[in-house]
């Protein structure tokens, strides 16, 4: 009894200091976000930070991890809904685009990738995170395919070229805001991904 409640404290402690973590990468970005500043926030010491992750760089790569496992437990509702391909695409689409008008996921994901050029685990993390999503878009291409809902000889292609478009006309929405609205951006992704499935213009509208 006594080994499983250490246990359980220890994995509350472990999810406040991720928690604190993306508090201060929100605020101050990945390469800002020290140990002492996530320490502070709860008011322990950075050596009890050290205690559950053995470097900034892994604190970093766990807390970026943690935050999109949230996105990532809406995107496995969406494959699993049991409804058309069409319809689970647009789903998709719509979870992996930015939402309202600040976006803090995607403004997450940005930060990350510019700091994965320096850091190696939060590389690995964001790698993997984001080949999660764009085979999540491959798998509901292949099924569609399967159902004769779409027509497609590259799904995996198909998957990479409309997740591709989206990551750049995100980052637009997210940084440079009013140089592209949301609108604009929908219907352009929307459009491509009725072009590589051979749709009917408006049909994923």
């Amino acid at each position: 009894m006594a080994n499983r409640v250490r246990r359980q404290d220890a994995a509350t402690r472990r999810d406040e200091i991720l928690q604190a973590a993306i508090t201060e990468i929100e605020r101050r970005g990945f390469e800002n976000t020290r140990v002492a500043d996530v320490a502070d926030v709860l008011g322990i010491s950075p050596a009890l930070v050290f205690y559950h992750f053995a470097s900034k760089g892994r604190l970093l790569a766990d807390a970026f991890e943690y935050a999109a496992e949230r996105d990532l437990g809406r995107l496995e509702q969406a494959l699993r809904s049991g409804r058309s391909a069409g319809q689970r695409l647009r789903a998709v689409l719509d979870l992996y685009s930015p939402s309202g008008s600040s976006s803090p996921g995607w403004t997450l994901w940005i930060d990350a990738w510019a700091a994965a050029l320096r850091t190696a685990e939060l590389r690995n993390v964001s790698r993997r995170l984001d080949l999660k999503w764009k085979e999540a878009v491959e798998s509901v291409i292949v099924d569609g395919v399967a159902t004769g809902a779409f027509r497609c000889f590259d799904p995996h292609g198909a998957a990479w070229r409309i997740t591709a478009l989206l990551d750049g006309l995100a980052i637009q929405v997210t940084v440079h805001r009013g140089v592209l609205t949301r609108t604009q951006m929908e219907s352009w992704v929307r459009g491509q991904a009725e072009r590589e499935l051979d749709l009917d213009p408006g049909a994923l509208a």
